[in-house]
């Protein structure tokens, strides 16, 4: 498969200028339908889960999200692994780029360490929440699987931040596509039993997440180890624990972290609570709805990590117009998406929620009534939502990350929990409806707020780090200059008006 290369997506900052689409696009492409594969996966997940019963559905989405809770709190950090590599790339010093992946690394295991005794706690936290003893069963089984295989996840999203901050997303999506089609396969034998392994049920989906997630990891991991971009970036020579560069990429990603993290918590108390006060029923529904919001906004998160990266080297090179342009471009390629997700949603939440839905469920019909009617709610907001998750990437890109986080963690806690128990109090009529019109105001808000902030131009006046002159950059040679141009220079138009056809990729991608 030679569709990996160590060489860069994106063109030389010193080339021909190309189109903006063009540019954005070339690099937005492989991490739009990396999220894509990921919220595919996860989707062929929840519906080969969904033929053992409602139940173990809704086991599988608390026990999921229970766990995401804590590791969202370092994901955060993790992002910003992108904002300083594409800043350094921007700069022409990408040999600095790989000191934050390693960091990465090593934070991703003191937090796995961190985290063991968690896992063990997950049937008490699932027992104070009234749940069902069947229930608890299989949401805490999944989801301290999950918790003791978090280490490969940490590491793997880290990592995968590195090579989209270096304009290298072809590595993420093809590790991904193959680390999901395993996850996949895994599910097919360990969920139903097949070719002699026992039948797992919801934890032997759980298996092969962690399975797919492992083999995700290896592919990324074997190239930043390789002897190319070892040569290129000294890779192997940052592999040292660094607390300096761990307290760079906390100072600026804490608040990605509350971001991150103080969502999660509160999507789970509504998950697992809110909702989950007025039945199972509802409860499942509610997981079916979400499934199809992932399937809604985790390309809009490939555009907003593509836009990070762009924003990022941009303002690396001095060039806050062009980020400013290219934060715009992907704010509206995010919005035509998420648009024609909403009318979807819409017109087809009939058979979109049947789907999902075992049909001789003895609650199949409810299910069925409660879904429908949530995808209409969740059709409302998808355009807010798709401003929010492409101006928080250039936000982060920037980094401007502390206004975003407070601002997150007082709406998310005010709308999605506050105003959630305020609907189940005061308008039980609508059952789980109240929260959900809740949980849609805070993304709403959010939304506008995000833009607001981006079109104050606060975020120009952060500097995350030393950046090259705008005039130095225009006398670079590509055939001599610099290694940040020579690693993107095969993406640079011929000629001809082709594109170069990229080298071999090593065989361990093959």
């Amino acid at each position: 498969m030679n569709s990996v290369s160590s060489q860069s997506d994106a063109a030389p900052l010193s080339a021909p200028p190309v189109s903006p689409l063009r540019e954005l696009f070339a690099l937005a492409w492989p991490t739009v339908l990396t999220m894509a594969s990921y919220t595919t996966m996860q989707f062929i997940d929840a519906a080969m889960v969904s033929r053992l019963g409602p139940l173990e559905l809704a086991a599988q989405g608390n026990g999921g999200l229970i766990t995401f809770v804590p590791l969202s709190f370092l994901m955060g950090v993790l992002t910003m692994v992108n904002t300083y590599v594409s800043q350094n790339l921007g700069a022409e010093r990408p040999r600095e780029a790989p000191r934050y992946a390693w960091a990465a690394m090593w934070m991703s295991l003191v937090a796995w360490l961190l985290l063991l005794p968690y896992g063990l706690s997950l049937p008490a936290i699932f027992a104070k929440m009234d749940h069902s003893p069947e229930l608890i069963a299989l949401e805490s089984g999944y989801g301290q699987i999950m918790v003791y295989g978090c280490f490969v996840m940490l590491m793997s999203r880290g990592l995968s931040h590195f090579f989209y901050g270096l304009h290298r997303p072809k590595v993420i999506f093809v590790a991904t596509v193959i680390g999901n089609a395993t996850n996949i396969f895994g599910n097919w034998v360990l969920i139903f039993g097949h070719l002699g392994a026992p039948k797992l049920g919801v934890n032997g989906a759980a298996l092969a997440t962690v399975l797919g997630t492992a083999i995700e990891l290896l592919i990324p991991l074997a190239l930043f180890l390789g002897p190319k971009l070892n040569a290129e970036l000294g890779t192997r020579g940052a592999w040292r624990p660094n607390l300096q560069t761990m307290r760079e990429l906390w100072r600026v990603g804490w608040p990605r972290s509350l971001t991150f993290g103080n969502e999660m918590l509160c999507w789970a108390v509504f998950m697992t609570y809110l909702i989950g006060t007025f039945g199972e029923a509802h409860n499942t529904a509610g997981w079916i709805v979400l499934r199809y919001m992932h399937l809604s906004f985790m390309p809009a998160v490939g555009i907003s990590v593509a836009v990070t990266a762009l924003v990022g080297r941009y303002i690396g090179a001095g060039k806050p117009d062009i980020a400013n342009e290219r934060a715009w471009l992907g704010v509206r390629m995010a919005v035509v998406y998420m648009g024609l997700c909403a009318l979807a949603f819409v017109i087809f939440r009939h058979p979109l929620a049947n789907f999902l839905i075992k049909q001789d469920a003895p609650a199949a019909e409810q299910i069925l009534a409660i879904a429908s009617q949530l995808l209409i709610c969740a059709a409302v907001f998808q355009v807010f939502d798709a401003m929010a998750i492409s101006l928080s990437g250039a936000l982060s890109g920037a980094g401007d990350t502390v206004w975003t986080g407070i601002v997150t963690m007082i709406t998310s806690w005010t709308l999605i929990v506050g105003g959630g128990f305020a609907m189940v109090l005061w308008a039980p009529q609508l059952k789980s409806l109240g929260p959900w019109l809740g949980a849609s105001a805070y993304i709403i808000l959010l939304g506008l707020a995000f833009v607001w902030r981006w079109r104050t131009g606060y975020w120009r006046t952060i500097k995350l780090i030393d950046r090259a002159p705008a005039d130095a950059l225009a006398e670079i040679d590509p055939a001599s200059g610099p290694l940040a141009d020579r690693v993107m220079a095969s993406a640079a138009p011929t000629a001809g008006g082709e594109q170069e056809q990229p080298e071999p990729a090593p065989a361990a991608v093959r």
